[in-house]
């Protein structure tokens, strides 16, 4: 367990020092801004290019492993929602409350710090999730908000988030990644150098960010923050864990990513989406502080199980909890 800590403290401390920047008004909720985009349209697409572009269809997609992913997810996001009904809150507010609950940092934290703790190999499957994640869950919410203030879903609405799936780089990565990789054509060493540069910026870019955009976030609201980041740590990997191990019968190696993965904090987008639409903006940035704080321990942990059962072949290969 010590071992695992050791190895993850490292992104954990950019996401500190980052952090520290945004208090210390060295790093401008502006600059967050910035380098947010940098990471998102240019280096983690980069990333996310070069890997896909080095997989096939085949490799990429595992129907149990989706299977897993989605009902394990699906649990959590519906019983969050039954706990935020029943606390009397509006079905706008439920749904962003299941979303804190059940949709994890894959994009900027998951696939820069899991890549290197677990290996190469664990790319495709956090691609998988991701995906799901934005196919399914991003384009779910929009729908629940969407239809609980007009009383009715219109196809306008379908095909709004249809265009703004098509639109995500990281799915267009990820799709054009996989066509390359489809041709049979590789790809030129100066096209591949040049991915490899860029994407490396990915990692200490997306850590640093994560940090910087949670300086302006508040600890209000405490009790259902705190509800919801056990319900992100605790209850969405033991979710995907029974599904993964007991329902489903995934291979060891994917279970184990698919765990990792499903510990991961609240994602930032989430808090994007609140204040976009005048949702509980403030329990949400709670939710991420609390929860981005606690992983530190907590996806340790959870590295350091998984890493158990696992058969490796990264660079936490031999290291036992």
């Amino acid at each position: 367990m010590i071992q695992i800590f050791y190895q993850t403290l490292p992104f954990f401390a950019v996401i500190g020092l980052g952090y520290g920047a945004g208090r210390r008004g060295f790093f401008t909720p502006e600059a967050t801004a910035y380098l947010t985009r940098f990471v998102f349209y240019f280096a983690l697409s980069a990333m996310l290019l070069r890997f896909s572009a080095n997989l096939s269809l085949g490799e990429l997609f595992d129907a149990q492993f989706v299977l897993a992913y989605l009902c394990g997810t699906m649990a959590v996001y519906l019983v969050a929602t039954a706990v935020a009904l029943g606390r009397g809150r509006p079905v706008a507010e439920a749904a962003f409350e299941a979303q804190c609950a059940a949709i994890g940092n894959i994009g900027f934290l998951g696939i820069p710090m899991l890549a290197l703790l677990l290996g190469e190999r664990a790319i495709g499957y956090i691609m998988l999730m991701l995906a799901v994640d934005l196919i399914v869950f991003s384009s779910l919410i929009v729908i629940i908000l969407t239809g609980s203030r007009e009383g009715r879903v219109r196809l306008a609405v379908l095909g709004r988030v249809g265009i703004g799936l098509l639109q995500n780089p990281m799915i267009v990565s990820i799709v054009l990644g996989l066509a390359v990789a489809g041709s049979g054509v590789p790809i030129p060493a100066p096209v591949n150098a040049f991915l490899v540069l860029l994407g490396a910026a990915a990692t200490p870019c997306a850590l640093f960010a994560i940090g910087a955009s949670l300086a302006d976030k508040s600890a209000e609201r405490l009790a259902v923050a705190g509800w919801l980041s056990f319900a992100k740590l605790v209850l969405h990997p033991g979710a995907v864990a029974v599904c993964a191990l007991v329902l489903f019968a995934v291979e060891p190696y994917a279970a184990g990513v698919m765990i990792a993965s499903a510990s991961l904090p609240v994602a930032g987008n989430v808090y994007i989406l609140a204040q976009h639409y005048g949702v509980a903006p403030q329990r949400v940035s709670a939710s991420i502080l609390i929860s981005t704080a606690a992983s530190v321990l907590t996806v340790s942990f959870v590295i350091a199980w998984v890493t158990g059962f696992m058969p490796m072949s990264g660079p936490v290969q031999g290291v036992s909890p």
